[in-house]
């Protein structure tokens, strides 16, 4: 039926089912009053299974009417402050704005003619990281649909530099706590099955240099070649920063592409308290930036930033019409950039930055007080925002049961919807995680959930009576 499609003649219907659909969400978030409903699968599935999605309703109200019984009412809210899970942020408003005005113009942001102004709007945002993280005049970079992407965008990069080297030679290091999909890049890249080496990690769950450069010095007289490093400026599971400016030293010694997946600390890229936690990252290679993490964007809104632009791209202007061809792994891509555009523009990088400032104290206070609580046992002090930790009752010391129980804290927790935490392996042991990326949460809600926790703990050893009688 040609009155969806949106044009000039449809205008008033777009302006009244976007409306309408705005209106749900926002009424939604005001009644909200956890982060979860504790729905199953088992309980919600049958309901979408039922839906014909062959005999439409034709009409967009009762859509929605649907919509909130099978989505709006049961999902799980970013927004709320006891959602302290997972590296998903609440969105700022400005970003939002953006989201609608690139979904209903529906650029693609390859080449000029599919794009015009857009394709200088994605360019002055990537300028503008590049500037943030201090790449240099030379640099260069391009939105993509995530940090996996981007990071395997950037091995690809690593292995051209690289040469005609016979692939079964080239090695990748990184750490045990950086991302699972570094391994998967490189098999996706047809590197060898050694290809990738997970080297150890300290204390505070950063790599270990030493360990680096001996495994650069090995791979080297082994005949290999150090094809890249990846340090990672914030890991999943603790927020770690690896040592940059070592690392950096190491990779200029050795002749190795560094990679540094920033997709979490990225947003101290606009932070005026904790910036110089990044220091060194303007040495790398290239960059993955995650701005659906820690600059409050929607997904998806990330980049990789490279250092030189000729190894991203063979094609940056063809007469005098700028396109962005060439220099991404897909052809079509939505125009992401103006959602950071659009908070920059209303907001300012200062103000982003304050928000993740603020989330990343959170986390120093919290430890303080895990530390200071006998219930619990913490993993590292935070680095950026997250918290790693367990319940640890002073009546048993079973490793496995202590594991059984936090997991069943866990779930419990998000079964009945009072809050959503995540978890976390540290050695061969359950651990609890917080993800604190909602300036909203306050101390108050830390303690709170911990509370809940520790109850749930509780009632699991108490059910099944696990107690004084398996103390050590």
């Amino acid at each position: 039926m040609r009155s969806h499609l949106l044009n000039d003649t449809t205008a008033e219907r777009y302006r009244g089912s976007v409306t309408e659909g705005v209106e749900r969400v926002a009424a939604r978030l005001a009644t909200t009053s956890r982060p979860f409903t504790g729905i199953t699968a088992d309980a919600l599935a049958p309901r979408v299974d039922a839906v014909d999605l062959d005999e439409p309703l034709h009409d967009t109200l009762a859509a929605l009417d649907e919509l909130e019984e099978l989505y709006l009412r049961d999902a799980v809210h970013l927004h709320h402050p006891r959602h302290l899970a997972h590296l998903h942020s609440p969105v700022v408003i400005p970003a939002l704005v953006g989201e609608a005005v690139l979904s209903a113009v529906n650029s693609s942001l390859d080449t000029w003619d599919r794009s015009a102004g857009a394709t200088l709007i994605e360019r002055r945002v990537v300028d503008w990281t590049a500037g943030r993280i201090g790449l240099g005049r030379d640099a260069d970079g391009v939105f993509t649909g995530g940090g996996a992407e981007s990071d395997l965008h950037a091995l690809l990069l690593a292995r051209e530099a690289a040469g005609d080297r016979d692939p079964a030679t080239l090695r990748v290091f990184t750490s045990q706590a950086a991302r699972p999909g570094i391994r998967r890049a490189a098999r996706v890249l047809g590197l060898g099955e050694d290809a990738v080496v997970s080297l150890p990690t300290d204390r505070n769950k950063r790599l270990q240099t030493v360990a680096l450069a001996r495994a650069l010095d090995r791979c080297r007289r082994d005949g290999l070649a150090p094809m890249a490093v990846v340090a990672t400026a914030g890991t999943a599971d603790f927020g770690s920063i690896d040592p940059l400016p070592e690392i950096a030293k190491l990779c200029a010694q050795y002749g190795s592409w560094l990679h540094v997946d920033a997709a979490y600390g990225c947003g101290l890229l606009a932070s005026r308290r904790y910036r110089h936690l990044l220091d060194g990252i303007e040495h790398a290679d290239s960059v993955t930036v995650d701005f659906h993490k820690s600059f409050f964007q929607p997904v998806g809104s990330s980049a990789l930033l490279v250092r030189d632009r000729a190894a991203l791209s063979r094609t940056t202007h063809r007469e005098r019409v700028p396109d962005q061809a060439g220099k991404s792994l897909r052809t079509t891509r939505r125009f992401d950039a103006l959602k950071l555009w659009m908070t920059l523009r209303v907001m300012g990088a200062d103000a982003v930055g304050d928000l993740f400032d603020e989330v990343c104290a959170l986390a120093t206070e919290g430890w303080k007080h895990l530390v200071a609580d006998p219930r619990f046992d913490v993993v590292v002090e935070p680095q950026l925002s997250t918290l790693v930790f367990r319940c640890v009752p002073a009546a048993i010391c079973a490793p496995a049961t202590i594991d059984r129980a936090n997991l069943y804290a866990r779930k419990a927790l998000f079964a009945a919807g009072d809050a959503v935490v995540a978890g976390a392996t540290v050695g061969d042991r359950q651990y609890l995680k917080f993800t604190l990326l909602n300036p909203e949460t306050t101390l108050a809600d830390l303690t709170a959930v911990l509370d809940l926790i520790a109850g749930h703990v509780e009632q699991y050893l108490a059910e099944r009576g696990e107690h004084l009688d398996r103390a050590c």
